[in-house]
């Protein structure tokens, strides 16, 4: 705000006023969910073709990219629709600062986006002989099959930086303690774990028993490792005043401590001991339910630690 101008020098003395309420809401929330899927069912699923045949998740090769294709597409349209001015995000590619953490994430995203894409199309029309005998453009895709080998790995090495940015981006804000880079980007990668198993199980309907044990440990260890680490900044936060002044809104009685909650039991929790269940005696109703249920936690999850640390006063 204006407090004063003074004529003679035509300068303006200006005082400096905190933004009020959430500024970060729900659409970042999301685009932060959207991205864990797409990046996730990459990370896993380079996993289980390291550690399985393809013959043994027959659908694999082409619902992973189409999957994260889709995820990927909600991320970047929620990004996009969240700026002020949209339109000025094509300055990232034609004048990129490449000292900010918005624009390496950009580039990244972009060309992680394009390397799926190329996998959807060729991974779909190699999975669908009947569609790839009757069009000419599935054949000539077909046909270049090889290409969907050459890129994967390259596609995997982009889906960690890509899961991750939004940490650095995170812990760049001023004045926000629990935002800590280090445990944010294990803490995101831990989410691409989590909700990238959660998506393939409900598409692993048809795949081998042992392909299906592993899709349930890389769960079971994924929700069971960010828990630990969100009990350990709920009880032991004491030593940094503002960090404790935010978990407030969700220790007992806190604005947040429902919602909190929730999430731990239904995101964490409940799959934990469902994925765990499921590695001794597989129920793939339960399975699906444990995933479903993880992915609506890491959403009320987020959702808590994205909005508490700007209830604090920053003045």
């Amino acid at each position: 705000m204006v407090e004063h101008g003074i004529a003679a020098t035509e300068a303006v003395v200006t005082l400096d006023v905190a933004l009020p309420g959430i500024i970060w809401g729900w659409m970042i929330t999301l685009n932060m969910w959207a991205k864990s899927i797409g990046t996730g069912v990459v990370l896993v699923g380079a996993f289980l073709l390291y550690r399985h045949k393809k013959e043994d998740m027959p659908n694999l090769r082409w619902t992973m990219p189409v999957i994260s294709f889709v995820a990927l597409n909600v991320f970047l349209f929620f990004t996009l629709i969240d700026l002020h001015q949209p339109l000025r995000m094509i300055n990232i590619f034609l004048h990129p600062h490449w000292t900010s953490a918005i624009t390496v994430g950009a580039w990244m995203a972009s060309l992680f986006t394009l390397l799926i894409t190329i996998m959807a199309a060729t991974g779909f029309f190699s999975a669908h002989q009947d569609f790839r005998r009757n069009c000419s453009l599935a054949k000539g895709i077909r046909a270049n099959d090889g290409l969907y080998e050459k890129i994967f790995p390259f596609t995997v090495f982009l889906a960690f930086p890509v899961t991750m940015y939004t940490a650095i981006i995170m812990a760049e804000s001023s004045a926000r303690e629990l935002w800590v880079a280090p445990a944010e980007m294990i803490q995101m990668l831990l989410a691409a774990l989590m909700v990238g198993s959660a998506a393939l199980i409900l598409v692993a309907e048809k795949w081998s028993a042992e392909s299906k044990k592993d899709l349930s440990l890389v769960l079971a260890i994924s929700v069971a490792a960010s828990f630990f680490m969100y009990m350990g900044e709920y009880f032991f936060s004491f030593k940094a005043a503002e960090v404790e002044a935010t978990l407030a809104h969700v220790h007992a009685g806190g604005e947040y401590s429902a919602q909190f909650w929730t999430a731990m039991f239904l995101g964490y929790i409940l799959p934990f001991f469902i994925a765990v269940g499921s590695m001794k005696k597989e129920n793939r109703t339960l399975m699906k339910f444990a995933a479903i249920t993880t992915m609506i936690g890491l959403y009320l999850a987020k959702d808590v630690w994205l909005k508490i640390p700007q209830l604090l006063p920053l003045s």
